[in-house]
């Protein structure tokens, strides 16, 4: 499990670290006199800052390649005091929300997950009716759920250890991404069908991040 806080756009700013792929290991001390360490990466993709909290407490700073260091480290010492609070909400859940599995306890998970998407699938399709090829399970880091345009849809196998309220949605979104194979009004018009405070669940699995 993860949880994130996304900073401010950043736009053609140049940095003689642009290049610089990672850096490992910084320290920050926080306004509370705890400091944490934390490791940054320089991503292409990214268009955002970005501080993620693994539940192991490690700390990781994705930013842009064109983001001057001193924004960075500015953004950091911002949202320490949020990144420490879930260091500590991570240190007081035994084993994680979602621990480590064996391959035996994964596959188990795996399988649940998979019926349930099933299930899950069946149900509210009933409302839409929508064709739909595979519906597949994966241990996936980024993402809950994926919508293929060959009509395929691939769950996280971390969806049965979630609330049912946001398995519903998690299974809803991939579903109208079958009619809407992107985010615009009618997309979510699509979604709110089923799950009319979509933007509530939305909002509160956010927080969670695989």
């Amino acid at each position: 499990m993860e949880l994130s806080f996304d900073g401010q756009l950043v736009k053609n700013h140049t940095s003689a670290l642009q290049n610089k792929a990672l850096v490992v290991a910084k320290e920050l001390p926080v306004p509370s006199g705890a400091a944490f360490q934390y490791t940054f990466l320089r991503h292409h993709r990214a268009r955002r800052i970005r501080l993620t909290v693994r539940s192991d407490g490690s700390v990781l700073v994705t930013a842009p390649r064109r983001a001057p260091l001193f924004l960075i480290e500015r953004f950091v010492w911002e949202k320490a005091e949020w990144v420490r609070e879930k260091i500590d909400f991570f240190k007081a859940q035994p084993g994680g929300l979602f621990p480590k599995l064996t391959g035996n306890e994964y596959r188990r998970h795996r399988q649940a997950a998979l019926n349930l998407a099933k299930q899950k699938v069946i149900f509210f399709n009933k409302r839409y009716h929508f064709f739909y090829n595979a519906i597949t399970v994966r241990n996936q880091r980024t993402r809950w759920g994926s919508c293929s345009r060959k009509k395929n849809l691939n769950f996280n196998y971390k969806i049965a250890l979630l609330p049912e309220r946001f398995v519903d949605y998690i299974i809803v979104h991939e579903l109208c991404h079958l009619q809407e194979l992107n985010h615009s009004r009618e997309f979510w018009q699509l979604v709110e069908h089923a799950i009319p405070d979509y933007r509530i669940r939305l909002a509160e699995l956010k927080k969670v991040r695989v």
